[in-house]
């Protein structure tokens, strides 16, 4: 009996031992992670799932974030630690390598991996006041340090709070406080001398391809988001109309693109919401007065114009930008999950006939519209690095469905990436992508062998 019961003894202190060495394990991966970020929250916070420590933390001032992450050396640490926090919380003694990686996606890890992103997205209601706070910290100073707010933006901001966000993120808004009213009202003059000297004017004074121009944006504004009500409103589309026809003249470069409607929709949205409560599903734009539209006009056309001024040669001739993302989009699929790109090479799909409206319209057609303001949040952070990051972006959404691709030949692989079922997503599905896109950056970007001819 004394035999047994020292026995049960010893087999209570090795479980004992195994269970706090595991849990070191995972807490110094996180003091890994969080050191290497410098003040950087893991997107979704997926990573972070057992932060309890919701103070306010100032960033190091030794980080410096650069367009895209190019510190080598930094990067491959990163990727390392995310490897070990992979392995601490899914099976410590199992190695996992790249292409391992795209087994979160399979049917099986998905459901599991939802789980924990919904429990991540409920424990980070409790730290939800500490960001507010956060946001309200940076944003309370003189001079806005934009670095500091790019690192709380990357990973959502709260709704009330996004329309000054996003003026500041995109340059539109200067990061002066006290500079920030009188540029706000100049450039909202401004917008208003382009519409009188571009837009109201008779038919008989533009050119013929003004004239066609016009009439293509007319037929394309009521077809912009169709299964949302509030975009059927006449006002609102001739509002869409004459952003679009401005921005146009005043870009001849490209001029207007099928595709720049869609990218107008979220900052249409976001600067409405200063003016109008409630869901867009009660909105009327005909409860503004003509100022509070016009200055929302003139927001969505300056913003606009500071996202598309970072990729201006995705809507030029031939749309170069988007042909050379398109490449590097499959050569990442192919490092990241070989078979995927094997059997769509097999099939003979080409990256072109499903990815090219990805980037056309930023995945707006993509994603419930609900979510997109959410998924634009972390774009404009990115500031000048976004088309490079939406390469990572989009193949971590394109692997969500790893193991469906293999399962389809051609026509139903097109019919497929036509009609993705998102539907049904939430806020959880979008932050597992963010947080792919982010894991996959912080691993692949500095390696240039991933991009090989």
């Amino acid at each position: 009996m004394r035999n047994n019961s020292h026995n049960n003894e010893e087999d209570q202190r090795r479980k004992e031992s195994t269970i706090a060495g595991l849990d070191s394990r995972f807490n110094q991966t996180l003091r890994n992670v969080r050191g290497l970020l410098k003040g950087r929250s893991i997107p979704g916070k997926i990573l972070l799932t057992r932060r309890s420590d919701p103070s306010l933390q100032e960033p190091s001032t030794e980080y410096e974030r650069s367009s895209s992450f190019k510190d080598a050396s930094s990067s491959d640490r990163m990727a390392k630690a995310v490897e070990e926090e992979v392995q601490s919380t899914s099976n410590p003694n199992k190695n996992i390598n790249v292409n391992q990686l795209k087994t979160s996606t399979s049917n099986t890890n998905t459901e599991n991996t939802s789980k924990e992103v919904q429990k991540s997205a409920m424990g980070a209601r409790a730290t939800d006041s500490a960001r507010v706070m956060k946001f309200t910290k940076v944003l309370s100073g003189t001079t806005v340090i934009l670095e500091n707010l790019r690192e709380l933006a990357w990973s959502g901001v709260p709704d009330y709070m996004r329309p000054d966000i996003w003026r500041l993120l995109l340059g539109y808004a200067p990061p002066n406080s006290d500079r920030r009213e009188g540029v706000l009202r100049r450039k909202r003059l401004e917008y208003l001398d382009c519409v009188s000297q571009c837009y109201d004017i008779p038919d008989g004074d533009r050119s013929d391809d003004e004239i066609n121009m016009l009439r293509q944006i007319a037929v394309d504004c009521p077809r912009t988001v169709p299964d949302v009500s509030f975009f059927q409103e006449p006002q609102v589309q001739k509002s869409l109309e004459r952003i679009l026809y401005t921005w146009a003249i005043r870009h001849p470069a490209s001029g207007y693109v099928q595709g720049i409607n869609d990218l107008a929709t979220p900052f249409l949205v976001v600067f409405l919401s200063e003016y109008l409560e409630g869901g867009m599903d009660g909105w009327s734009i005909s409860n503004l007065s003509p100022e509070k539209v016009s200055n929302m006009e003139a927001d969505c056309y300056w913003c606009l114009s500071k996202l598309l001024d970072g990729m201006q040669d995705h809507y030029t001739f031939a749309q170069p930008g988007i042909q050379r993302l398109l490449f590097k989009l499959k050569e990442l699929v192919r490092r990241i999950d070989e078979p995927v790109s094997r059997h769509l090479e097999e099939q003979g799909l080409e990256f072109l006939q499903f990815a090219f409206r990805w980037f056309n319209c930023l995945l707006i057609r993509e994603i419930p519209f609900h979510l997109v303001t959410r998924l634009w949040d972390t774009y404009l952070a990115e500031g000048n690095a976004l088309p490079d990051f939406l390469v990572y972006i989009f193949a971590s959404f394109l692997l969500t469905w790893s193991d469906k691709l293999q399962q389809l030949d051609f026509q139903e692989l097109v019919m497929f990436l036509q009609h993705l079922p998102t539907q049904n997503w939430t806020h959880p599905e979008l932050e597992m992508v963010l947080s792919r896109a982010f894991m996959w950056h912080s691993m692949f970007n500095d390696s240039p062998s991933h991009l090989a001819n």
